[in-house]
């Protein structure tokens, strides 16, 4: 009995064995490794797919959405800052001479501006504009000059379809802001007086403004409605203009400005949206009545305004001529012109050349000047302009040796 239970537990101890054997074999077997990984692989992929199915169901469900949180808003900075230095020579400084060369715009100094721009939806834009302005502070040791940074600018544009177009600024509004027929961007070509900027009432502040245009095939309509606090001097004004497009790159634009009247209340101070509106009560003994408060506001300057005509050609994308005259309402026959010829390139050089003047009437030059610069590009942000600009006033004469710099961002 002994030898036949040894006999069954060899034999089944062999079984066991080789059994063992052949599942340790096959784990040790390369294919059968990599069968399992395969497998193990897949379920990862799968899994890993039915992730990605459900982010991209969820990017799709925003994007079609109108509060979409993926939607894309960059900010955009440009800035500039801008030198202007001159010799001025003269057979004698006075305020006669000094009187000329303020009506030549020649405007020394540092004047930096950073503009900031977001888009707002897909067809707006939101903007703040910085200025930093030298300024001359008295203090105990003698004038000291300062450049205060300070807000300038706040605008939002919307362009609406069919060529619908508005322009909201409740801060820091200037005529030039409103014109359509120009890009007035930091980065303007500036000569080395106002004469390449344009008629003079493009140039006026009107504080808060707002203004709608509608384009056309060949012709652009704006028209903008602005109100300014009573120290700056009036209240309303209104801003039309009409653009032509000719033919051979010609751009003609009609430009009208009205100013509101002058408010006669020295010691009230209102804030800039204000708008004072008075109401009277018919008395049929007016005379007898004693005014015991103090004077109403009544206009003691009368309305006035400007008309202006701008004529633009563009022979290319640098080389500009354009030209610009300006008539008053007050005086007809005070008229201001001027003609740019000017020359942009980014690259090597450019140049500019700027006449114009003031006719107070028939054969009367009150005044003119001319300039004349070359432009220097030592990289694409940084130019150099020395220039020599010749002015006539009156009876007066200077002559001014002239550098600009400007840097942009």
């Amino acid at each position: 009995m002994d030898s036949i239970a040894l006999a069954v537990q060899k034999l089944k101890g062999f079984a066991e064995g080789l059994v063992t054997g052949r599942e340790s074999s096959s784990r040790r077997n390369p294919i059968e490794i990599l069968k399992r990984l395969q497998r193990e692989s897949f379920s990862d992929l799968m899994k890993l797919r039915d992730r990605q199915d459900k982010v991209e169901r969820l990017f799709s469900f925003y994007k079609s959405s109108k509060g979409n949180p993926f939607q894309e808003s960059s900010t955009v900075l440009r800035g500039e800052v801008d030198f202007l230095g001159a010799v001025l020579l003269m057979s004698r400084v006075d305020e006669e001479h000094w009187g000329g060369i303020g009506r030549a715009g020649i405007r020394t100094g540092v004047d930096s501006r950073f503009r900031f721009e977001t888009a707002v939806g897909d067809k707006g834009s939101v903007g703040i504009e910085f200025v930093a302005n030298q300024k001359r502070v008295a203090s105990n040791d003698g004038d000291v000059l300062e450049t205060p940074l300070s807000l300038s600018k706040l605008f939002y544009k919307a362009n609406a379809a069919n060529g619908f177009s508005a322009i909201a600024i409740p801060i820091g509004a200037q005529v030039k802001d409103l014109d359509v027929a120009s890009d007035y961007s930091l980065q303007e070509e500036k000569g080395l007086t106002d004469l390449s900027l344009g008629p003079p009432m493009l140039h006026q502040q009107t504080g808060g403004a707002i203004g709608v245009t509608v384009r056309m095939s060949n012709v652009i309509a704006s028209l903008a409605q602005s109100i300014a606090g009573i120290r700056n001097g009036h209240c309303l004004s209104t801003f039309g203009q009409v653009v032509c497009l000719l033919p051979l790159g010609l751009k003609l634009s009609l430009l009208g400005l009205h100013r509101g009247p002058k408010l006669a209340g020295h010691n009230i101070h209102l804030g800039a949206f204000s708008i004072p509106v008075g109401f009277s009560r018919p008395s049929g003994d007016a005379g007898s009545r004693v005014e015991a408060s103090a004077p109403p506001l009544t206009p003691n300057i009368p309305e006035f305004g400007s008309i202006a005509l701008k004529l633009d050609s563009e022979f290319d994308e640098y080389k500009r001529l354009s030209g610009w005259i300006e008539m008053k309402q007050a005086n007809p026959e005070h008229l201001e012109w001027a003609v740019n010829f000017s020359d942009s390139s980014e690259d090597g050089y450019g140049w500019g050349t700027s006449l114009g003047g003031i006719l107070e009437g028939p054969g009367n030059w009150g005044h003119f000047q001319v300039e004349s610069y070359v432009k220097f590009n030592p990289s694409k942000r940084f130019s150099l302009k020395p220039g020599v600009a010749y002015v006539v006033d009156g009876n007066t004469q200077t002559l001014a040796l002239v550098l600009r710099s400007n840097w942009s961002i």
